[in-house]
């Protein structure tokens, strides 16, 4: 039977399985993406909503990924770059800190913010200067500890942590305990120091849209669910069965496979909320970040402070909620206008749209970068992708779609 006859699918339309669709096209397969949604993207899709450019929650792509690097077309997507650092809002006043090494410009507010005290600006540039040193290989194998111990160890200041890199990371790892592993911590700051946080023109979807278009042999079906998935059967949740010789699963498989561990795989949730404003309280394309304690605002960002596929004359802004609450939809609304103004000095918005995001990144321990090929195989026809398998990234997830590709690949051979 002919390479491009043999029934390979894949199982969810993410990142993670456009790539691993990319590997399989490129040794001469033709498969099958069953996706549960309408549109593929995964959690990486952009809503068009009166003329605003929506992203499913705040998010940005490092351009010194190395997977993005190799398989996405950076120029093709107009990126916008932020700039290095964050705007901390405290007691109402904007304090900017960043990293000198990248943007000199921050260089005097960063040392002059009331953020942390001289000791604390000068370990930032150690830590930067140590990690350009350390390879990717040599951070995911160091001893994990949590993101906190990590920071604390290094000795920055209770307030450097309070005020700087709780807030931050916490819009990062959606956990505001800062619990995540130092493996993660190290790979993420080590990330911005050597390239750029950047948003594609078009918003965060048009990533998953240049993948698609990169495929050629591929056949998508939208609104499909699966209901199991066996060594050489699939079946779905209108009960039609299908007959497969390989199936990647670039989702949680425990739902689908039995005996698959992690069985009580735990997600990360946000709550990503938008105003439509006549001005913006942050000039430059930069993060602003609440370090109110008892706030439920962790971060914000005016997402026309870069340029857009459309023209706008109101400003954008989205407010992202990492704590959990009890608060109702409006509840939550009323609440976040209300500390925006306090907080921000932030008024006059309008409530455009809320995004409660429930499986926005897994729970991980023992965090990797990457896996052989040989370890994504579940079964003698089953294979395992996602960033699930690795980190909490949009780089974790195209390493594991293609190590599961090039795995279904050897054992067909």
């Amino acid at each position: 039977m002919a390479q491009k006859d043999l029934k390979i699918y894949i199982i969810g339309a993410g990142v993670s399985g456009l790539i691993a669709a990319k590997v399989l096209e490129n040794s001469g397969y033709a498969p099958v993406i069953l996706e549960a949604t309408d549109r593929a993207g995964g959690r990486v899709k952009t809503d068009l909503i009166d003329g605003f450019q929506l992203d499913h929650g705040f998010q940005v792509l490092l351009s010194s990924y190395p997977a993005a690097q190799k398989y996405l077309d950076f120029k093709a997507l107009e990126l916008q770059e932020l700039r290095s650092g964050a705007v901390i809002f405290k007691n109402g006043k904007q304090q900017v800190i960043g990293d000198p090494l990248r943007d000199i410009s921050v260089l005097f507010s960063t040392l002059f913010s009331g953020v942390g005290n001289l000791l604390d600006k000068i370990k930032i540039l150690q830590l930067s200067l140590r990690l350009q040193k350390k390879s990717i290989d040599a951070i995911f194998l160091s001893q994990e500890i949590s993101t906190k111990e990590y920071l604390q160890e290094f000795g920055f200041s209770s307030q450097m942590i309070a005020q700087f890199f709780s807030p931050f990371f916490t819009g990062i790892f959606l956990e505001n305990k800062l619990t995540t592993s130092s493996r993660m911590f190290e790979f993420v700051f080590k990330m911005f120091g050597e390239g750029l946080a950047v948003i594609p023109k078009g918003g965060m979807e048009e990533i998953s849209k240049q993948l698609v278009a990169k495929l050629s042999n591929t056949t998508f079906q939208f609104n499909t669910k699966v209901r199991s998935v066996s060594d050489e059967e699939i079946i779905l949740n209108t009960g039609e069965k299908l007959a497969s010789t390989a199936t990647i699963i670039a989702t949680d498989a425990s739902k689908l496979v039995n005996n698959v561990a992690p069985k009580n795989l735990s997600w990360k949730s946000c709550q990503t909320l938008y105003f439509t404003a006549n001005k913006r309280v942050i000039e430059k394309p930069m993060i602003g970040l609440v370090s109110k304690e008892d706030s439920l605002i962790n971060n914000i960002f005016y997402h026309t402070s870069v340029q857009t596929n459309t023209p706008f004359t109101q400003e954008l802004l989205s407010v992202t909620v990492v704590k959990q609450h009890q608060l109702s939809e409006k509840e939550l609304v009323t609440k976040i206008l209300m500390q925006l103004k306090e907080e921000c000095q932030i008024d006059d918005l309008t409530f455009l749209a809320i995004y409660h995001i429930k499986n926005a990144l897994p729970d991980l321990k023992d965090v990797k970068y990457e896996v052989l090929p040989s370890e994504t195989q579940l079964s003698s026809g089953i294979f395992l992708a996602g960033d699930l398998q690795l980190n909490g990234s949009l780089n974790a997830a195209m390493i594991s779609g293609e190590k599961a590709a090039l795995r279904l690949i050897d054992c067909l051979a």
